[in-house]
């Protein structure tokens, strides 16, 4: 088995480990990238990148390459309740230099980042090729095993960083400990042949009778989310494709002359959602970020700015001591410390979410079911919960700057 030597190793090509893989190459730090896939292009991901990250695009000089890749752009976001078209959280008041989210693909957001760290001498992208094992020498995480095509070998590091996801593969065979939080719900993905045409795709937010859809515009076509009661897909598919269609055509009326573009569930992708944390972020010589340490719900499409921020942290925290060649544990455990407060506290914020919408109704035929008290408080204090909601989303808890410094052109 042949051996590979890098200063940091990240395994996972999404979000956390490309930004990070880019902003330690900007830094002059020899870095190498698995992704086990062979390209980006997987459809069941997040597209909303928050004026907290395009603000750190900015900085990195890279906002107008992003802008230009956006397929559309809200600084409002609209809700439809009952057939009502309702104002929902507001960006234009962040002291940012976008007030907008942007809605772009994540493959070719990913295709971008990774050009760019690719000008980077130090940064190595490895696709289709998937870590399974981490190595191990007195105590201490120097390595991983990799899989790419019918090749096996090693690559020894610095640092590993786990940035694999949800379903993180380092996380399962170093059986860190994980804490899940109950979620009612889970989301089925699937596309429609347009956008529609209410509000040239304003409106993301679709509840009536008890159903609630989410519609991500794109060039082409919606990406569009049913949320439903979790573990109710086999019963709501009991029901038909014509009835799943029928509900679609029911919560939201301008997707209703493009339903028949659904034929057979095929087309429909089950997403189950979670919440969990990692206790510890950290052992000697790895770090766990993004997904792998703290999954997030969908809502409010808050988890793959999360990430990028843990990333621009880490990068912060971890460049001197790995260009030094002083990284010890303490150097981790202070990643963890900065990011957790942000993680924990949005996490607290969707389970609260959640019960409020979710947690009085039953069954399939009703994924949602919001009480009159909380109904009439939105009403009450509106102007003020766009504006609050608008912060959540768009800046998060803790936004991070960029403080490392190109040292390699």
């Amino acid at each position: 088995m042949s051996t590979g030597n890098t200063t940091c190793c990240i395994v996972g090509g999404g979000p956390a480990g490309i930004f990070l893989g880019y902003l330690l190459a900007r830094s002059g730090i020899s870095v190498t990238v698995l992704e086990k896939h062979a390209d980006f292009l997987r459809d069941f991901r997040g597209d909303t990148i928050h004026p907290s990250t395009m603000q750190l695009l900015d900085e990195l000089g890279l906002l107008e390459e992003f802008l230009a890749i956006t397929d559309f752009r809200a600084d409002q976001l609209w809700l439809n309740f009952e057939g009502q078209r309702i104002a929902g959280p507001t960006f234009a008041h962040l002291k940012t230099k976008c007030k907008f989210l942007g809605f772009v693909p994540q493959w070719n957001f990913l295709n971008l980042l990774s050009q760019e760290a690719s000008k980077f001498d130090g940064f190595d992208l490895r696709m289709n090729t998937r870590a399974t094992e981490v190595i191990r020498e007195d105590g201490k995480v120097v390595g991983v095993r990799c899989e790419s095509g019918n090749r096996e070998y090693e690559i020894r590091a610095d640092l590993i960083v786990a940035a694999d996801g949800r379903s993180s593969t380092i996380r399962k065979v170093t059986d860190q400990t994980v804490v899940e939080t109950g979620v009612p719900i889970d989301a089925l993905w699937f596309r429609m042949d347009h956008r529609p045409q209410d509000d040239k795709g304003e409106t993301l937010g679709w509840l009536r009778g008890g159903h609630m859809l989410v519609t991500i515009p794109r060039r082409t076509h919606s990406q569009v989310a049913m949320v439903i009661r979790k573990g109710c897909f086999d019963q709501i598919k009991a029901q038909g494709i014509d009835a799943f269609r029928q509900t679609i055509r029911k919560v939201c009326p301008p997707l209703a002359d493009v339903a028949v573009s659904l034929k057979d569930w095929d087309q429909v992708k089950l997403l189950t959602v979670q919440i969990n944390h990692l206790e510890r972020w950290s052992e000697n010589g790895l770090l766990f970020l993004g997904d792998a340490a703290h999954a997030m719900s969908p809502m409010g499409g808050v988890g793959i700015n999360l990430a990028i921020q843990d990333a621009v942290a880490a990068a912060n925290q971890l460049v001197t001591p790995l260009r030094n060649g002083t990284l010890n544990l303490e150097d981790l455990q202070a990643v963890q410390a900065r990011r957790e407060p942000a993680a924990r506290k949005t996490q607290r914020l969707q389970v609260r979410a959640h019960a409020i919408l979710f947690g009085g109704s039953t069954g399939p035929d009703q994924a949602f079911s919001i009480p009159w008290s909380i109904r009439i408080a939105a009403w009450l204090f509106a102007p003020i919960l766009r504006r609050v909601a608008g912060r959540w989303i768009g800046l998060g808890f803790q936004p991070e700057q960029i403080e490392t410094e190109i040292v390699d052109g």
